[in-house]
């Protein structure tokens, strides 16, 4: 009774009442679950010279990673991780319009951690695998573990269309999948949909820019490969670079 009741006291103090709080911490946490999983599978294709993983299975692990950032996310915040749905459902009246910086701030912060987090589960590997030199271009680059990068042949006005058509799917999918006056999906299983829908545009759309799709995913970690020694060629256009793995 009394180890009862110390729990009971400590969940108590524990719980967050703060509904702003709660959600903050929810998609902190959905988005680092999910560029967690994505990342780790593009670290696993990339250092194992893709004897353990290939391009299908980077395209999966992000996939697979949003659906357990819905799972986690989805009855708190809405499981956004990613600004660009953060901004329609503002501009669908969804989400206060003084809540948008708030939630890009901390999806591009999950996002930034979870790079981190990767970085230090492959930190051998990624010795090993690029001869102790971080390198953005290359034959032995791991830059693109973390971020993605054009096609050498994509001109920029091709790249800002292949960005464009791919987040916009993943928006009207994701809407389409959520719309009750549409066939509705059962429920529970609605992150599954959504990841089926990632996995459809990454098998489709992935050859130009590897179709990041979300700008705190691609910036979190992108900044993590500047300060952790990649250094400001992460941020240039630089030919001869491959690119990451898909992810929502």
């Amino acid at each position: 009774m009394g180890t009862a009741s110390i729990l009971k006291r400590a969940q108590a103090l524990l719980r967050i009442r703060n509904q702003l709080v709660r959600e903050c911490l929810a998609e902190l946490l959905a988005i680092f679950m999910l560029i967690l999983i994505t990342l780790g599978g593009s670290a696993q294709m990339v250092t194992t010279f893709e004897t353990k993983g290939n391009i299908l299975t980077a395209y999966l692990a992000g996939a697979l990673g949003v659906m357990v950032g819905i799972y986690m996310a989805g009855g708190v915040s809405g499981a956004h991780m990613n600004p660009a749905f953060s901004l329609a459902m503002c501009l669908l009246a969804q989400l206060p319009w003084w809540k948008f910086p708030i939630f890009v701030a901390m999806q591009t912060l999950g996002a930034f951690i979870a790079a981190a987090a990767v970085y230090a589960l492959y930190y051998d590997a990624i010795q090993h695998y690029s001869n102790g030199t971080l390198a953005t271009s290359g034959p032995r680059e791991t830059a693109s573990i973390f971020a993605s990068y054009p096609a050498d042949y994509l001109s920029l006005s091709s790249g800002f269309l292949d960005q464009v058509m791919s987040t916009a799917l993943l928006l009207v999918g994701i809407l389409a999948i959520l719309d009750t006056r549409n066939k509705g999906v059962p429920k529970g299983l609605e992150p599954l949909a959504v990841a089926l829908l990632v996995l459809s545009i990454e098998v489709s759309m992935a050859s130009n820019c590897s179709c990041p799709m979300n700008p705190a995913r691609d910036f979190g970690p992108r900044l993590f490969t500047y300060v952790a020694g990649w250094g400001a060629e992460v941020f240039r256009w630089v030919e001869g670079r491959g690119q990451g793995g898909g992810q929502g």
